[in-house]
């Protein structure tokens, strides 16, 4: 050999699947921005003219989600960003990081608004009487909601993501607290007398949603900061792959750290003892693009050879 042999490069269809994914997050986020913000406005103005705390926890918690969006917007941006000198990794951690903290965000406004809640339903007003179709208006937020979440839960498990899962996870609380608001409200139609009360115990639910759900967005996303192995499925994959190449007889000791659009994936392959180094380092190359290309969220592939003894294991 007269010189280093040349590095095997992945398709460029693995880029743009890439970048496609980055697109699909943004599009879908942006959408929901759009979505819930009709939502709130209607709300809010049926707070104002009904003076229902259902009605205004309910857009409050929309407005949080909606804030958080566009937090999680700038930090899929930021964590599409190719590796560089100081983070040689790439910036993926940014999406798991915006996931938690939209989780504990949303546990401790959820914590404050319970006790609030809390607070004010002691307190009676015998002249509050709710109107006849308040109930309409959470009604119809609850649909929309459920047809928003639905959609951002496909795209985020499409596209491997817990922090996009995390602001799904917050279309599906706003849908669940519409439906309590919705009860809240109709039971106080049938109940006149007890409207103030009714009012503030669905207010109450609401926020006890909001910490339980949140805590279990923080926790998922958590999993990914603190390198939490993955689903056996990406193991099944990686493994797969590596076998696919002729020359590898047998893989082990695989490992994946998986957060946002990044994976980064360390395999030993085992070839034939007598296997020249010139092929073996082939071999590796192969594995590495043949990795990349079944997983495109791949950054890196640290491939290790070892002989291969039958019965060794």
């Amino acid at each position: 050999m007269s010189k280093f042999p040349d590095k095997i490069t992945v398709p460029q269809d693995v880029l743009l699947l890439r970048e496609e994914r980055r697109r699909c997050m943004v599009s879908a986020a942006r959408r929901g921005v759009l979505f819930r913000s009709g939502i709130i406005i209607a709300e809010w103005i049926g707070f104002l003219y009904l003076g229902s705390a259902a009605l205004l926890l309910d857009a409050l918690s929309s407005l949080i989600d909606v804030a958080a969006s566009l937090f999680l917007i700038l930090c899929i941006r930021l964590a599409d960003r190719p590796p560089d000198r100081h983070h040689p990794f790439g910036h993926g951690r940014f999406e798991p990081l915006a996931g938690f903290q939209l989780g504990v965000f949303l546990t401790g406004i959820g914590g404050w608004m319970f006790f609030r809640e809390l607070t004010a339903s002691f307190e009676s007003d015998p002249s509050f009487v709710m109107s006849s179709y308040a109930w309409l208006i959470p009604m119809s937020a609850v649909v929309l909601l459920e047809i928003g979440y639905r959609h951002l839960r496909y795209t985020a498990k499409k596209q491997n993501s817990p922090a996009l899962a995390a602001d799904a996870i917050h279309y599906r609380i706003d849908s669940i607290n519409s439906v309590f608001a919705t009860i809240a409200l109709l039971l106080g139609v049938y109940f006149p007398g007890y409207s103030h009360l009714l009012d503030h115990l669905g207010a109450l639910v609401i926020a006890a949603i909001m910490v339980i759900i949140g805590m279990r967005a923080a926790k998922g996303n958590l999993d990914q900061i603190l390198d939490r192995v993955p689903e056996d499925l990406y193991f099944q994959k990686v493994q797969t792959a590596a076998l696919s190449i002729p020359g590898v007889l047998a893989t082990e000791k695989i490992r994946i750290q998986s957060y946002g659009p990044d994976a980064h994936v360390s395999i030993d392959i085992e070839v034939e003892p007598d296997v020249s180094v010139e092929s073996a380092h082939r071999i590796t190359q192969l594995v590495r693009a043949e990795i990349q290309k079944q997983w495109p969220s791949v950054r890196d592939v640290i491939v290790h050879v070892e002989p291969y003894y039958e019965g060794d294991h």
